[in-house]
């Protein structure tokens, strides 16, 4: 096997000839820097009008539309280069680039927001798979970043990277932390941000295996540029061991939110036996729960489904019951917490 792997490996290293046509297609530089720029942001800017709206309107498809147009996968697949190469000064250009981009997109998707009077928080997937990235979310990343390198480092498979933009979220998470900052949700902000950075860093270290793997740090490299890509790498993989243990927290909380939501559901649906109401929505954020029903008649005693609860989540539940006509807010022994 071992054998197999490296005659593949042999036979597919990088075309060396190709290394100036991926420089270009990276890197923005040359005669025509200012127009590559220029139509670089053009479609940035563009592809978060798209998503902002697609994320405020709950539009799977019209988020996947923003996906698509965002360029934004160029400049980090550049640093990624950049830094394979140990180039100083092109890896500072990069990320520079990368950090205006994202400034960019988070002020805009922020004004867009604005004209959103509503924003659901609560149950938006579109927002709510976003804000809560576990170490599934890094498993994606270290994927894509490895096919976006492949294809980049590949001419005749470089049309693959629109799949990558899409399997990697770049521009959506960072419109949700627009949209959470402008509506005062610092969490969900935090959340979505760190989302962008798991991808960022993610693309950064897998994609720098595979130009490693292809033979295609191998170039140019002095020694001066060597011991950079060594300094490089070792930031980029201290960065990814901390954002690794802030994905284990959020994974860990997140099946807990789980199990509770379980709970919630079983508990609920032997509250309401032999009533006419049902489930709308069910919305579990510790210590809090949020139930929507729809039906006719009397409701069930609140006080009953919230002794139930307190099984699982303790005296500090919170428990609220909306109908149509009414709303029940609930909390152990009748008492409102300060």
């Amino acid at each position: 096997m071992a054998e197999l792997f490296q005659e593949w490996l042999k036979q597919n290293q990088f075309d060396r000839a190709y290394f100036p046509e991926m420089v270009d297609k990276l890197h923005f530089e040359g005669d025509l820097a200012l127009r590559k720029l220029t139509n670089y942001f053009v479609l940035l800017l563009l592809a978060t009008v798209i998503a902002t709206f697609g994320v405020t309107s709950a539009s799977t498809a019209t988020v996947i539309g923003a996906m698509l147009v965002a360029p934004l996968m160029t400049p980090i697949m550049g640093t990624t280069l950049a830094l394979s190469m140990g180039n100083g000064s092109r890896s500072a250009r990069s990320i520079l680039l990368v950090v205006v981009s994202v400034a960019a997109v988070i002020g805009l998707a922020a004004l867009l927001s604005f004209s959103a009077f509503f924003v659901d928080f609560e149950s938006n997937p579109e927002i709510t798979s976003r804000v809560q990235p576990g170490l599934s979310a890094l498993i994606v990343a270290l994927a894509a970043g490895a096919v976006g390198a492949f294809a980049t480092t590949r001419k005749g498979v470089g049309d693959s990277l629109p799949g990558v933009a899409i399997a990697i979220s770049l521009v959506p998470p960072l419109s949700v932390v627009g949209i959470a900052l402008a509506h005062g949700r610092l969490d969900e902000a935090f959340g979505a941000l760190l989302l962008f950075i798991t991808n960022f860093l993610a693309i950064i270290l897998a994609g720098s295996v595979v130009f490693w793997v292809s033979g295609a740090n191998a170039v140019t490299l002095s020694k001066s540029q060597a011991e950079a890509r060594k300094r490089a790498y070792l930031v980029a993989l201290s960065s990814a061991i901390l954002v690794t243990i802030l994905l284990g927290a959020t994974t860990v909380e997140a099946y807990r939110n789980e199990v509770k939501y379980n709970a919630v559901q079983q508990a609920l649906a032997e509250w309401l036996s032999g009533s006419s109401y049902e489930t709308i929505s069910t919305l579990v954020r510790d210590p809090n729960v949020t139930i929507t029903l729809a039906g006719e008649g009397d409701l069930p005693p609140v006080e009953e489904l919230g002794k139930d609860l307190q099984s699982t989540f303790g005296p500090v539940l919170v428990l609220q019951v909306r109908t149509r006509t009414q709303e029940n807010i609930w909390y152990p022994d009748a008492t409102v917490p300060e």
